[in-house]
């Protein structure tokens, strides 16, 4: 069993067959199971302004995997749900990248990238802003 502590929120969790469960929530610090193994996390979120595309996803992420020197493994994969709107996703060597765009209740996009390789995160951010023509855009690093 694993106690859960956050600012908000404690616990006591059981983990099954002998390993250990352990949650950070609220902002509290994960332990780092895996510190020889570099890993970056960005989320950027945005209001594009016009309708985002299956090509447009596509364009996007061949030109996020140069701007963050990124080798691909595939070309982009998109979906389109009729309910949620577009979905991509960008695998490279070093991990890779989701795409999600919303036509409703309002024109809104988030990526999400995760790599084992360093990247920088204001490039991507700035390639971002400027591909989307965003009237507002956010990040968090993680």
């Amino acid at each position: 069993m694993t106690t859960v502590q956050s600012p908000a929120t404690s616990a006591t969790l059981a983990a099954g067959a002998g390993s250990a469960l352990e949650f950070s929530l609220d902002g509290a610090a994960m332990l780092d199971l895996a510190p020889e193994i570099h890993r970056q996390r960005l989320v950027i979120e945005g209001i594009p302004a016009f309708e985002i595309t299956d090509v447009a996803i596509s364009e996007y992420l061949r030109g996020l995997s140069d701007v963050c020197d990124m080798v691909l493994l595939t070309t982009p994969v998109t979906h389109r749900s009729e309910q949620f709107g577009w979905a991509g996703w960008i695998h490279w060597e070093t991990s890779g990248a989701h795409f999600y765009a919303w036509e409703q209740p309002r024109l809104f996009f988030s990526v999400d990238i995760y790599t084992c390789k360093a990247f920088d995160p204001i490039a991507a951010i700035s390639y971002t802003e400027a591909y989307f023509e965003t009237s507002q855009i956010v990040a968090k690093e993680f």
